[in-house]
């Protein structure tokens, strides 16, 4: 059932203000996007001068067109469908299978956004004649977040590492192994996969609203979606009053700042060393528009292709499973050493998808990893064992140097970004007791957000002598108040206000958010009690939540600047913390340390997916709270499916083997027994701390070198310690699908969404044939 719309009638523009007084009609059930920003117009406007009224008039000129977007868009009946939740459901069931099936491989999985909701916009074409309403962008948004809900619960719910873990690594001194039936796992999954989504809630009014965090994956997504649905008028063109112009002028900013590669299609440097993706796009604005709103059939029909080409590779491959390993080095090394290729189109799809700098980084661990620390560790008798060995192999030697990369480099970045935060707000509240402390209101700062400011009047949008100048009033005076000048005060500046949002009965509730929060806190300690009985005391469960919610803040401010969500360093941070603050003597230790670490990852991941998916409905109007109760519903179906997918591939095929090596779930382990203070390899301390050093230095270098160009050449430690842990066939593969996102993107300054599209066909192919293969296997169907 559709969420309460509203009104009909569209929004007159809307000062920080609105929400005070929308507040008062909605009594205790006031919204938590709907605080007020009490010194959003104070202080912005110096003396009053015809120049600065106009920019004045012009500004809520745009903030009253973006308003009423939003209005109109969040009142639309597409924003909840039951059709548009099905779809999304259906979509999402085959990216669960295909992130399950990668992730039990190499640990790596796919949100899926942008295919979600190309294949959802080709469904719906497909089928328009027979359906009763038009299938617009909101309910394209729906689809992708209810989508990309069920997809991501293969790792949010810990099957591709902790359960894995649990299941076939820990020994009997540890209380091992853990083997847990269906309907533990569906439990289990269904009781920690709420309590991010939940808290997501809050932070978006912070991260999208008012510091206008890019989320380059969101806002991409948005993009295409904005252009599949293009609005035409009898030539052909974007409509200027569909809502679209708005938009592209919203979105342009994220172009022209956006530097990630593998996020935004760009075309390159041109001469003068400038970014010339935004000049070319101004520059076609309406024909370009046209062309791309007519090019869905290309790119779908470019997905369709390499969906073809990467799922009878994959059934092939069942039949002949040495391409999995091709000895493209020779015979002795891929013997000794493992220096295969696997040609497997899918990584190199998940290559093109990570980028040329990702990818080289991967390659540079694999060449330490596997190039020059296993055959050392082989010849001085440290890993004395095969090389393949997770146990006396130098296979599992270097995954210890591997984990102190990754424990040194997230230590760093979240420390740093925790460091930077609490600079950046105490430097902004320091100036504001100063200017307060000038007019003699410093008792104000106290107040923040909670008392009136002047007097608005409602836009006309199609009069321009109607646009009055915003006045000013003291945040402590009523209507009767003089406007505040003062001389000292800055020019009015839009970068400096928040972004106009959504009719406050189009968001969630603080009632909502506090009732449901504390359910779903609830229902995971209860959930984990439950399958896990006396293994874990529920105090550290609920320290295990709270230390989620704390590190997704900052996991979710670092996917909206860099579109990295940090929820394996989180998650071993959260390992680190348990170690230090929970005994370790105790039998149970690793068991506690691992769901802890679990909890806190899929508190990460829930928030990051449900702000990159408020990102993409924010700019395309959305209705948060449709998008909200699609979160919810595709991560119990998720949970539910993934639990039920994971069990289906352990149970035909041999986990960990030759196809499902699992390397997370060694990650896992390991980094709980190294934290905890078990024993460790000959000599793997020493290489460790040594490796742990060494990225120190380079990650503070990394960090110092953002936004310069030699930063992409410094080593990004997850990066290197991934290729590290896995063997190098995969790792080959993804550096030639970096490397072709480099020859499209960078070499021939081409748009990058055709090699996206071509990427993800690639990886879905895999997928959804991995679930015939999985059929031929339960079969007993032999290789020839």
């Amino acid at each position: 059932m559709a969420p309460d719309r509203g009104s009909p009638t569209l929004h007159p523009v809307r000062s920080p203000e609105y929400q005070n007084s929308d507040a008062k009609d909605h009594g205790n059930d006031r919204n938590v996007d709907d605080e007020p920003d009490d010194t959003a117009f104070t202080d912005q406007l110096s003396e009053s001068s015809e120049d600065e009224d106009a920019a004045a008039r012009q500004l809520s000129r745009q903030r009253s067109d973006a308003a009423n977007f939003l209005a109109e868009r969040a009142d639309e009946g597409q924003n909840f469908t039951l059709r548009g939740v099905l779809v999304g459901l259906a979509i999402g069931v085959i990216i669960c299978f295909s992130n399950m099936y990668f992730g039990l491989q190499t640990g790596w999985i796919s949100g899926m956004a942008m295919p979600a909701s190309l294949i959802g916009f080709a469904f719906f074409k497909t089928i328009s004649r027979h359906i009763d309403y038009p299938f617009t962008p909101v309910e394209n948004v729906l689809v992708q977040t209810v989508a990309g809900a069920v997809g991501t619960m293969p790792l949010g719910c810990g099957f591709v590492g902790v359960i894995p873990a649990l299941d076939y690594m820990l020994t009997p001194e540890e209380n091992g192994p853990l083997v847990l039936g269906t309907w533990k796992l569906m439990i289990w999954a269904v009781g920690i996969c709420f309590f991010g989504v939940f808290f997501a809630v809050p932070l978006r009014r912070e991260v999208i609203i008012r510091e206008k965090l890019k989320f380059p994956s969101g806002t991409a997504t948005a993009l295409m979606i904005g252009v599949l649905h293009g609005e035409k008028d009898d030539t052909g063109l974007v409509r200027k009053d569909s809502g679209m112009e708005t938009f592209r002028r919203r979105s342009r900013d994220v172009r022209r700042s956006s530097t990630l590669s593998g996020i935004l299609p760009r075309c390159g440097l041109g001469p003068d060393g400038e970014e010339t993706a935004t000049q070319t796009s101004e520059a076609n604005e309406d024909g370009a528009e046209t062309e791309q709103g007519s090019d869905w059939k290309a790119r779908i029909r470019l997905l369709v292709i390499a969906f073809a080409i990467s799922a009878i590779y994959t059934l092939i491959s069942y039949f002949i499973p040495q391409l999995r390993n091709i000895p493209i080095f020779g015979l002795p090394l891929a013997t000794n050493w493992l220096w295969t290729l696997n040609p497997s189109p899918a990584y190199i799809g998940q290559g093109i998808i990570m980028g040329p700098t990702t990818t080289l980084h991967m390659l540079l661990g694999a060449i330490v990893g596997w190039g020059i620390l296993s055959p050392l560790a082989k010849s001085k008798g440290w890993a004395p064992g095969p090389v393949e060995d997770w146990s006396t192999g130098s296979k599992g030697w270097i995954v210890w140097v591997s984990l102190s990369i990754m424990l040194a480099d997230s230590i760093v970045s979240l420390g740093w970004l925790t460091l930077r935060l609490l600079l950046l707000y105490a430097a902004q509240y320091i100036s504001e007791i100063r200017e307060r402390a000038k007019r003699g209101r410093l008792w104000d700062i106290f107040h923040r957000g909670s008392s009136k400011k002047g007097n608005y009047t409602a836009l006309d949008a199609s009069d321009p002598s109607s646009t009055p100048t915003p006045q000013i009033f003291n945040s402590t005076q009523h209507h009767n108040a003089r406007p505040i000048s003062t001389p000292t005060a800055k020019p009015f500046s839009k970068s400096s206000l928040p972004e106009p949002d959504a009719p406050p009965e189009h968001l969630v509730s603080t009632r909502t958010v506090l009732i449901g929060l504390a359910l779903s806190v609830l229902l995971c300690i209860a959930s984990v009690h439950l399958v896990f009985g006396s293994l874990i005391p529920p105090y550290a469960t609920l320290l295990a939540i709270l230390f989620a919610l704390l590190l997704s803040v900052m996991g979710v401010r670092a996917l909206g600047e860099t579109d990295l969500n940090p929820v394996s360093g989180i998650s071993k941070l959260t390992q680190l913390a348990f170690a230090v603050l929970l005994p370790t003597a105790s039998k149970n230790a690793i068991i506690i340390n691992l769901l802890a670490g679990a909890i806190s990852e899929s508190g990460a991941l829930q928030s990051g997916d449900m702000m990159q998916d408020l990102k993409t409905g924010h700019l395309l109007g959305a209705a948060p709270k449709a998008q909200f109760w699609g979160q919810l519903v595709g991560s119990f179906v998720g949970a539910v499916a993934s639990a039920a997918v994971y069990r289906l591939y352990t149970s035909v095929y041999k986990v960990p083997g030759d196809m499902f090596q699992v390397p997370t779930g060694y990650v896992w382990i390991f980094t709980a027994r190294l934290v905890t203070g078990r024993g460790l390899p000959e000599m793997a301390w020493q290489w460790a701390v040594g490796g742990g050093a060494v990225f120190v230095v380079l990650t503070a270098v990394r960090l110092a070198a953002v936004g310069t160009r030699w930063g992409a050449f410094v080593p990004g430690g997850i990066a290197v310690a991934v290729g590290m842990y896995n063997v190098p066939s995969f790792t080959l593969a993804r550096t030639i699908g970096g490397l072709l996102n480099w020859y499209w993107r960078d070499y021939r300054r081409r748009e990058e969404t055709p090699v996206i599209v071509l990427a993800s066909g690639l990886i879905l192919g895999e997928g959804v044939i991995s679930i015939v293969n999985l059929v031929l296997a339960s079969l007993g169907v032999g290789h020839l």
